[in-house]
This record gives structure tokens, sequence and C-alpha cells, in this order.
């Protein structure tokens, strides 16, 4: 019986590979070895660094948030204690658009959070 060998499969999946591994350098965008690893790790790092962008964009936002309050004379955390204690369901990432596009309605969310802490 003669011996049966995928050779079309094996060939469609490192031509998968080596696609992917397009771009790097020296042996690892052109042989299989080399390619296989740096493609692994390379996804690796995109799966962690997926994870990473929202956390630094979570940061990003609060320091916008946090120099708007600071200008209106209001300290972040009051701040943000103050409108969960008037139920105002608004995110950072929706704050922070606030504070950056529309000044004025910031500034008015902020005025009732001076409010809520005097009170």
């Amino acid at each position: 019986m003669p011996r049966v060998v995928n050779a079309v499969a094996t060939k469609k999946r490192r031509k998968r590979l080596l696609r992917k591994a397009r771009g790097y350098f020296g042996n690892k965008s052109r042989l299989f070895r080399y390619a296989r690893e740096e493609v692994r790790r390379a996804d690796a790092f995109a799966y962690r660094d997926r994870k990473r962008k929202k956390t630094a964009m979570r940061q990003l936002w609060i320091i916008r948030i946090n120099a708007a309050c600071r200008e209106l004379g209001i300290q972040y955390c009051r701040f943000i204690a103050a409108i969960k204690k008037l139920n105002i369901n608004l995110d950072r990432r929706a704050l922070s658009e606030l504070a950056i596009r529309d000044p004025e309605a910031f500034n008015a969310v902020v005025e009732r959070a001076k409010i809520a802490i005097l009170t």
C-alpha cells in the first residue's frame, strides 16, 4: 500500500503561517521553524496588549477628568463619590468626552457634585 502524505494541507498551513510572519526580521520571516515561534510570541503579545490598551485608556480618561475637576476646584475622588451618590450614571469615558468637548455640561455636573458634597 502506498504511503499517504498530505502535502497540500501541510503547504497550506506553512504558507498561512509565513504570511503572518511577513515583515519580521531575518529568518523569522522566511523559515517555518523560526516563523512559527515568532508568530506564537506575537499573538501572545497582541492578546496581552489588547487587555493593557483598555487599562491605558481608562487611565487616560481619569487623568483628563482629574485635570478638568481641578480647574473647577474639586478633587477627582470627591467628584466620583458625589456623582455616585447622586446616581449620575456617566462612565469615565463619557465624563472625559464631556470635559473635552462640552465644558459647560461638565461644569454643570461638577456644580451638582459640589452641592452633593456640601449636603
